[in-house]
């Protein structure tokens, strides 16, 4: 009890307890495995060494590799997760000291919010910065990122990191409550480097760039002495941002995943850059308008309410207190949102981050202001816990949302879909989500079923993947060298944006994914997910095979192998989670009316059975259920 107590009469102890709450309840929320769209793919980049899609992240794969290797679990994946627990947790207990930082600079000398007693404004700054970590630590975004591995984990860390190292380099002086003259150019160094750090992970710290840049020049003038500040910080941020050259030099050496081969200077600008991306950057109004109402009805959500009153009453104090630092939020949040909702991709959340953290921020203003009206009125001890108690209903409100621990889904769907496969198979998907990302965790980290070949369609359409396949299977990009070549040939253009044919492109795509499956198909069994399009199996037929559907040039008939699926349910609903299960439902009735075919009404009408357990709402399942049970009556 001594040393509780000691901790939380210390800002560094307050910080260290609320991250460790946060990180006990991110453990016991911890996925065990595989999860959804790039955790795989991370993970088997991190335990590989190898480079992950744009923009490469090189940051976070060394660091994973480190997490990989720790004797902390049973298996990779696992220790991955806890990287990015350990990284939220961190996040939390660095953005703790940029909010105590915050409230103390800005009301120690400010009458916005007033107490009789001096001595009760450094308990109440303590119990605001708690409470407004606690807010973010489990506002539904944020958290979502601790429990399996993502680059966001490391992106939270590094906001509140970069935030408060420049509020430290900007006020150091003036926010000293002991009034003693400390000098800034450490942190302005501090900050240099872990912006170019910053970057090395995700290039949406670019954001925060609107309210750091007004503040800085506000702040220190736009003169010849700023301007010098600048350019000396130029050599420690560059610093940060050379941890980039990992991407050619790891590139050059072949790794097994080589997303974009960035070893020339034309691939590394285009990997770097996102170039890939570009196209669903700022793409039209209509889908800004549609991300800006996914924003609005989310953020309420996202901090259990509760967050979003106090954020709205902090924004009023904080402008009383220092006005600069609150259009300095005000920017950042806003410039974050303009960006985000200007990107047309489903998984959007994550590039809302920054405009969260900032609602987390407001908020710790909102419970200071709240804390000094009510701090006379109420007994200490009663208004202290219910500070604390309404910080946790994000706990309450979210925990069944966010909670990963019994979550197999990913895992058992990849491996469900390699034993659909017979050894040696080439299989044409473009299920990333689901279980080809997850396919590069178990096929070259665990090393479970490397004999398959596993294709993405869409990844085709780019010239590096062409080198990737043919490192991993040189024999398919052999047997089809001349309709490979003359694909690329009409590629190169698209690429390079030189006049092109998109007819043209697409017809010499599909030549060449039908001669992968043509001439793969004497030597080995050739598979295809239910999603891929009829045209790339023209003239051959489609047998069901588990959870795919194998492909014969001919037109006998064909035994289907059954495959037994092992599933443990995950009852949550969600996009990715009801997607996959109606993956299942596909492949059963699939199955259903391929043994209606061969009049096995039994087997058929199981099939339409456990389809409709995976997707209730399976219009084939049941529209087909129907006939079979009309054939049964007598």
């Amino acid at each position: 009890m001594d040393l509780l107590k000691k901790l939380m009469l210390s800002t560094h102890g307050n910080a260290l307890l609320v991250s460790l709450v946060a990180f006990v309840v991110y453990l016991r929320t911890l996925a065990p495995t595989v999860s959804f769209i790039d955790s795989g793919e991370l993970a088997a980049v991190a335990c590989t060494l190898g480079i992950a899609h744009p923009t490469g992240y090189p940051l976070f794969t060394l660091l994973g590799w480190f997490f990989s290797k720790l004797p902390v679990a049973a298996e990779e994946i696992v220790r991955l997760n806890l990287m990015s627990a350990f990284l939220c947790a961190t996040g939390v207990f660095v953005f703790y000291h940029l909010i105590h930082s915050v409230l103390t600079g800005v009301f120690s000398r400010s009458s916005a919010i007033k107490f009789r007693k001096k001595e009760n404004l450094p308990v109440a700054v303590s119990l605001s910065s708690t409470g407004a970590s606690l807010l973010l630590a489990f506002s539904e975004t944020y958290w979502s990122q601790a429990v399996a591995i993502e680059v966001y984990s490391l992106h939270v860390f590094f906001l509140s990191v970069v935030i408060f190292s420049f509020l430290k380099a900007v006020y150091n002086n003036e926010w000293n409550v002991a009034g003693e003259e400390r000098s800034s150019a450490h942190w302005w160094y501090i900050f240099a480097f872990t912006l170019g750090l910053a970057f090395t992970n995700h290039m949406t710290t670019i954001l925060l760039a609107p309210g750091l840049l007004y503040l800085y020049f506000s702040t220190q003038g736009f003169d010849a002495t700023s301007w010098r500040r600048i350019s000396r910080m130029a050599i420690p941020f560059l610093a940060g941002l050379s941890v980039y050259l990992y991407l050619p030099v790891r590139a050059a050496q072949s790794p097994i995943l080589n997303w974009g081969n960035p070893a020339t200077l034309e691939k590394f600008l285009w990997h770097w850059t996102g170039k890939q991306y570009r196209v669903w950057i700022f793409s039209s109004t209509e889908a800004a308008g549609r991300q800006l109402k996914y924003f609005a009805d989310a953020l309420p959500v996202e901090f259990a309410y509760i967050g979003l009153i106090l954020a709205c009453i902090g924004i009023v104090f904080l402008f009383k207190g220092s006005r600069r630092i609150a259009i300095s939020v005000l920017l950042l949040f806003f410039g974050c949102l303009f960006y985000s909702i200007n990107y047309d991709i489903h998984d959007i959340d994550s590039y809302f981050l920054l405009a969260y953290v900032c609602v987390a921020l407001l908020a710790g203003a909102g419970i200071l202001g709240f804390y000094s009206v009510l701090h006379e009125r109420v007994n200490s001890a009663i208004l202290n816990t219910l500070v604390v108690v309404l910080c946790l209903m994000p706990v309450f409100f979210h925990y069944e949302r966010i909670d990963e621990s019994e979550n197999y889904l990913v895992e058992d769907y990849t491996k469900n879909m390699f034993a659909s496969m017979e050894p040696n198979a080439l299989v044409l998907s473009y299920q990333w989500d689901y279980w080809v990302s997850a396919s590069y965790y178990y096929q070259f980290v665990k090393h479970q079923r490397p004999d398959i070949a596993v294709v993405d369609k869409e990844l085709l359409r780019r010239s590096w993947y062409f080198k990737q396949l043919e490192q991993s299977y040189p024999w398919l990009i052999e047997e089809s060298r001349v309709e490979v070549d003359a694909f690329l040939k009409e590629l190169y253009k698209f690429e390079h944006d030189l006049p092109y044919d998109a007819r043209v492109i697409e017809a010499r795509f599909v030549g060449m994914i039908r001669s992968f499956v043509a001439k793969s198909i004497a030597s080995r069994p050739v598979y295809v997910t239910t999603e891929i399009e009829p045209e790339f199996t023209t003239g051959m037929q489609r047998v069901p095979e588990g959870l795919a559907l194998r492909v014969y040039s001919d037109t006998l008939r064909h035994e289907m192998r059954d495959v037994e699926f092992i599933y443990r349910s995950f009852d949550r609903r969600g996009r990715l989670e009801d997607a996959l299960k109606n993956l299942y439902a596909t492949a059963l009735n699939a199955r259903g009316m391929h043994w209606m075919q061969s009049a096995q009404v039994d087997s058929a009408a199981n099939a339409f059975r456990r389809a409709l357990e995976f997707n209730p709402n399976s219009t084939t399942a049941l529209n087909f259920f129907r006939q079979v049970e009309s054939f049964r009556r007598p």
